[in-house]
Formats: C-alpha cells, sequence, structure tokens
C-alpha cells in the first residue's frame, strides 16, 4: 500500500521473496470483518476513538502535553489498554473468553501501536486480532483483521515471548479502515514559533488562549487542546473571553451555535461541530470584486482577510 504506516525494511523484504501458501477462507475472520463493515460511520467513530484515547493518556489539562513522544513508557502500554476500552464501549462489545473482545460470536483480541508494527502475545496464536495503528503526526490511522498464524509472525521474539507480523503476516491483513483520516492534534501542526509564542514563560492561561486561536486561524481546535492550553477547567469561558480580546484584532472565533455554521460555510472555512472553534480574521468584503467569499453580519459583508487588506474590528455580535 503506498500510504501505508508501514516502513520497508530488510526483513521484511525477505519474508515477501518467501510468501506463505495461501490459506482455505477463514469463517470467523469473514464474520468479524462483516459485523465491522455493518456498523455506521465506522471510520468517524474509530477516528474519534483514537483520539480521545490519545487525549485521555495525554492528560494535557494536568500535564501540559500534546505529544505522544513525551509520554513514559509504561504510559505508552498503557495507551493500548485505553484504546480497548473506548473501542469495546464505543461498538458496545462484550468480553471473549480468552480474548479481549467477543464480536459475531469470536473471541478477538485487541492490538494497538504508534510504532512501526504490533507485538503478538503467545496466548493470542489462532485467534483474531483487531490491528490497529496509528500516528498522531501524520492524522493517519489503520485498522486491520488477522488470525494469528506461526507463518504470519517473525521467527524473533522479546523477552516476554512476543512476536511482530512478518511481512506475509502484514499482507494478510484484511483491511476494514486502511487509510484513516485522524481528527487532527492542533499543536502539533503548530510550527516551533508558533508553539513557544502561545506556551511563552509568565503566559496566563488566558493569554495562552488568545495566542492560540492567534496562530491557529483557519483550523479546528477541540475543547482538548483549549483544555491543554489554559491548563484550567473552563475551557468555554476561555473561549468566550479569547473572542472579547481579539475582537480589536479582527479575529473571529466560531463555534457550533447561533449562526456559526452558517458564517462558516459562506467563508469556505470547516464547519465546527460541538466542542470545536475555528477562528478567523476578516475584513469588509468588497461589493465590486468577484469570486471572494463573503458573508453578511448585522448588516455589513465581510470576507477573509487577506495581505494588503484594510484592518478592521470583528463584529460584537454574530
Amino acid at each position: 500500500m503506498e500510504d501505508s504506516l508501514f516502513s520497508r525494511d530488510v526483513a521484511a523484504a525477505q519474508n515477501i521473496a518467501n510468501p506463505a501458501r495461501p490459506l482455505d477462507p477463514d469463517p470467523g475472520l469473514i464474520e468479524v470483518g462483516n459485523w465491522f463493515k455493518m456498523q455506521p460511520n465506522l471510520r468517524t467513530r474509530f477516528g474519534q476513538t483514537l483520539r480521545q484515547s490519545i487525549d485521555e493518556v495525554l492528560d494535557g489539562q494536568r500535564t501540559g502535553r500534546f505529544n505522544i513522544k513525551e509520554l513514559e513508557k509504561t504510559e505508552k502500554t498503557y495507551l493500548g489498554t485505553k484504546v480497548e476500552i473506548i473501542t469495546r464501549a464505543e461498538f458496545g462489545l462484550g468480553r471473549g473468553e480468552k480474548m479481549d473482545f467477543s464480536i459475531a460470536s469470536n473471541d478477538v483480541d485487541s492490538k494497538f501501536t504508534v510504532g512501526e508494527n504490533w507485538t503478538i502475545p503467545r496466548e493470542a496464536d489462532g485467534h483474531i486480532c483487531l490491528l490497529i495503528k496509528a500516528n498522531d503526526h501524520r492524522a493517519k490511522f489503520q485498522v486491520g483483521l488477522l488470525r494469528i498464524r506461526d507463518v504470519f509472525l517473525n521467527t524473533g521474539a522479546n523477552r516476554d515471548g512476543k512476536r511482530t507480523p512478518s511481512a506475509a503476516g502484514r499482507e494478510a491483513i484484511q483491511w476494514i479502515i486502511p487509510d484513516g483520516k485522524l481528527p487532527e492534534n492542533t499543536l502539533l501542526t503548530l510550527s516551533d514559533a508558533d508553539r513557544d509564542a502561545i506556551f511563552k514563560e509568565g503566559n496566563s492561561g488566558q493569554s495562552r488562549t488568545n495566542e492560540l486561536f492567534r496562530r491557529a486561524q483557519g483550523r479546528l481546535v477541540n475543547r482538548n487542546t483549549v483544555l491543554t492550553v489554559a491548563r484550567q477547567d473552563d475551557s468555554l469561558k476561555r473561549v468566550r473571553d479569547a473572542r472579547h480580546h481579539l475582537r480589536h484584532e479582527g479575529i473571529m472565533i466560531l463555534g457550533h451555535q447561533k449562526q456559526h455554521p452558517h458564517i462558516a460555510r459562506d467563508l469556505g472555512l470547516q464547519v465546527p461541530e460541538k466542542g470545536s472553534w475555528i477562528a478567523v480574521r476578516v475584513t469588509q468584503a468588497d461589493a465590486n470584486q468577484t469570486g471572494r467569499r463573503s458573508t453578511q453580519i448585522s448588516g455589513q459583508s465581510y470576507a477573509v482577510w487577506e495581505e494588503g487588506d484594510l484592518r478592521i474590528p470583528a463584529p460584537a455580535e454574530y
């Protein structure tokens, strides 16, 4: 797969050169795969499950962390457990007899990684594994199914006897979601200079929130990002106050209420859902200028500010 999250390596190339004998159809694997395919909004729900799992383990409100690389080794291990717990709750899954889930009357084990490969314990041999892989920096994830067999695992094992899927094993994965888009981690998308400005020493929680919306214009910002930046409980108040503080700079902060979704659509912006916002600097729209998107607010016409445009305050109410 060209856009796979897997990296190419020598071991993989050697294993591909000696592919395993094709196996007979696996009824259990087909049943589990079909069960997932029948779930509504599968990609969105898996993406939200992974976003929530990562954010909860980062615990940004208390720690200020937003990068998985900042997690302790034990926390990275727990992240896999968190994904299992939230996946079970999201899809209403029961526990299996020996594995993590019972799906379509099949025992299914949950395996998650943010690295290059999964580690498979001995007790999963012969069972179906739900393989989940996420890359927060690239905002991508993959979900697939694999019946664990010796022929699909590399020969080497770690101290706990866990082994990784070989290239043949990776080729045998039945992808449920081969190319999922993970909800964006806004702070990871910003430049070092922007992050340094937001988290400048001495900035208050409100000052950091103001700087976030000043620097992240045109990007959706979710509640967890505001909590991570402000390090305070009331994210809604921080956003309300940021609207007031940034108004004189011409910056609007749109949410999911009132006319905000309509304004966002008019201006060609992503439309915030509940618990998210998007900031935009506006200017007066020129009635003589064609092909430029605009919106009406309190009888005035506004467009997204561009270099050279007149700088004006944002509307007081919208």
